[in-house]
């Protein structure tokens, strides 16, 4: 894919607490098989499988997506991510040092601050139109930068407009899938229809080679009879 975007997770909270001279904060970024809403009838969700953080081994937590304010990283430890049967988990190790940081964690902490987001690229997706009406892209393989603990956590405007464009472009071939299948449809019966039509000519023209054959054996069978009398006579 050529764009980045944001999805979020909202309605698991995030935990708190102290180890020693660290203060934690966990949960997840994200959870499998989750509806993200983009817009109405549309919405995104995460396959089993779509983090591979073998290859993603430098991811930042972030504050809000703001890149300033970095909570911690994974390739020095101080975020540590997961990937298990529910989804994304991460846990990050406040620095005490940090004002800002120790800020987001009391606010965390006093539930002020619940949801999180996470930054990525798309690698492998499948969209599924279903019969309800409802547009479904399936997020089977994504490449991860960041994950962010949020105050509001949306889409980024670019996303969407590229969800957007991809609904059109979807649509569209959806039409011309059906606009081929009903040609197809015609062309078949046609075929049918003259494969039907030709059969039955062929029938009329046996019948009638055989009616032809017929008579032409009654003329003979007569004339052979006439032949008979006259020397009879």
């Amino acid at each position: 894919m050529n764009w980045k975007c944001t999805s979020f997770f909202c309605g698991t909270d995030f935990e708190t607490r102290e180890v020693g001279k660290d203060l934690i904060i966990e949960g997840y970024f994200a959870v499998f098989d989750s509806k993200y809403w983009l817009a109405e009838k549309v919405f995104e969700t995460i396959d089993h499988g779509a983090f591979d953080l073998k290859k993603d081994t430098d991811v930042r937590a972030l504050t809000n997506h703001n890149t300033t304010l970095v909570l911690g990283r994974t390739s020095n430890g101080t975020l540590v991510l997961n990937v298990d049967n529910i989804g994304l988990h991460g846990l990050i190790r406040i620095n005490r040092n940090d004002r800002d940081a120790v800020n987001v964690y009391e606010r965390v902490k006093r539930g002020d601050v619940n949801q999180c987001s996470f930054g990525f690229d798309i690698i492998e997706q499948k969209p599924e139109i279903r019969e309800d009406g409802i547009t479904v892209w399936h997020l089977q393989k994504v490449k991860l930068y960041e994950v962010s603990i949020c105050t509001f956590p949306a889409y980024e405007k670019t996303a969407v407009q590229a969800r957007t464009n991809e609904l059109t472009v979807l649509n569209q071939r959806q039409k011309e899938i059906f606009s081929e299948k009903q040609n197809q449809q015609k062309l078949s019966f046609i075929n049918k229809r003259q494969q039907k039509l030709s059969a039955a000519k062929q029938h009329k023209q046996q019948l009638s080679a055989e009616k032809q054959q017929e008579l032409e054996l009654w003329k003979s069978d007569a004339i052979a009879r006439l032949r008979v009398k006259k020397k009879v006579w």
